[in-house]
This record gives structure tokens, sequence and C-alpha cells, in this order.
């Protein structure tokens, strides 16, 4: 893999994670209306704190690439967000899919940027 594209995806995902993960914490970026099985789904998250876990692990993880530092563990950890992410969208709110697709793909090709890191734990 060519290493420069790698360092641009690297730095772009951590950039887009540590803004949307600190927007979950801070909203400084207006949400648009939701249907009220989204909303009621979307209060319940907020009212157990989860959605605060969440924005906690979106950081962490965009940090952690920005500095280069357990990016292969945090984009394993992170896939579970992504792939809730899609399932809320396409279940609940299939209008606002759009960010919920991009952050899959780029966990998806930084997935497969760390594929050596990977050969032990999926070794036969």
């Amino acid at each position: 893999m060519n290493p420069k594209i790698f360092m641009a995806l690297r730095i772009a995902f951590g950039l887009f994670l540590i803004v949307f993960g600190s927007n979950k914490l801070f909203h400084f970026m207006p949400m648009g209306q939701m249907s009220e099985a989204a909303n009621e789904y979307f209060s319940a998250l907020m009212s157990t704190n989860t959605l605060n876990m969440v924005a906690l692990v979106e950081i962490l993880a965009g940090l952690s690439l920005l500095a280069n530092k357990f990016g292969a563990l945090m984009m394993i950890i992170l896939m579970t967000i992504s792939v809730n992410a899609i399932l809320f969208n396409a279940f609940l709110e299939p209008s606002s899919i759009g960010p919920a697709l991009i952050l899959l793909l780029l966990n998806i090709i930084m997935l497969y940027f760390y594929k050596d890191r990977y050969k032990d734990i999926i070794r036969p």
C-alpha cells in the first residue's frame, strides 16, 4: 500500500471521528428532525449515557489515528459503532444514512490497511 495514501486517510478519518465524537458531547452542529422512533431510541441512549461512551470511543479512536498509536485495535472497536450506526439509520432514519456509510466505509478501508496486524488473530 502507498504509505502517503494511508497517512492521508488515517488523518482524515481521525479528524472525522474527533469532530463527530465531540459533537455528540458538546452539540455544536445542529441535528435534523428525526422520526418518533429514532428520537425515542436516541433519547434512551442519551439518558443512559451510552451516547457519551460512544463519543469517547470515537474521540479516542480519532486521537489514536492521528497519533498513529493503537490504530489497528481502535478500528476493531470502532467497527461495532459503525455497524450500529448503519443499523440505526437503515431502520429508523434512512434519510440520513450518509455519514454512517462514510464511517463504515472508512472503517473498512482502515481495517484493510491494518490487515497485516490481524494475521495472528485470524490464523486457522
